[in-house]
């Protein structure tokens, strides 16, 4: 865990700000970036995809997962093991059980595969230019820093702000895509 009493207050802001927004609200903006996800040329083509699997109030991603898997695509999440995190396929939400973090994860049986066409990371805040600020434990930046892929951050319009306190080991991600917008970043 990162230890930036600025990012840490930036974090806690973005948290309670996106905590607040009714489950209503986060299913119908859900559906939106969901449509506009469908629009990217490199998550389109894409054949093996790698989604997490929502927390708290974090941008559904089960109704992305069910429609990639009915698609045939190969669907790997993420699991932590360690101080590291490594992708594996899925076949339905059968594979999946709680994990680190009580965060659904794939079972230990699941194969394992860390070259991927698509990532879609979870975010907490992200600026226009891809600086994402996740949760201060660094998996996807380790992850992300050791294989290159293409990266969709998935998070509200409120979530974007302006300037994020940039860390040597963050990795900026590619595409944003929120309820309003879609953004490739300048890499």
């Amino acid at each position: 865990m990162e230890n930036n009493p600025e990012k840490e207050s930036l974090r806690n802001r973005l948290l309670e700000q996106r905590d607040n927004t009714s489950f209503d609200l986060m299913k119908i903006i859900s559906g939106k970036i969901q449509k506009k996800l469908k629009k990217i040329f490199a998550f389109k083509n894409a054949q093996k995809i790698g989604v997490y699997y929502p927390i708290g109030s974090e941008v559904f991603t089960q109704d992305i997962i069910q429609e990639l898997i009915s698609q045939g695509k190969d669907v790997f999440l993420p699991k932590v093991i360690g101080e590291k995190m490594e992708f594996r396929k899925i076949v339905d939400f059968s594979s999946l059980e709680q994990g680190s973090f009580d965060i659904m994860e794939p079972k230990d049986d699941c194969p394992v595969d860390n070259n991927l066409d698509v990532i879609l990371v979870p975010t907490v805040g992200i600026s226009p230019s891809g600086i994402r600020l996740g949760y201060g434990h660094g998996f996807y930046d380790k992850f992300l820093a050791e294989n290159k892929t293409t990266t969709i951050s998935l998070t509200y319009e409120k979530q974007i702000i302006k300037n994020i306190p940039k860390s040597d080991h963050d990795i900026p991600i590619d595409w944003i895509v929120t309820e309003d917008s879609t953004i490739q970043t300048q890499r």
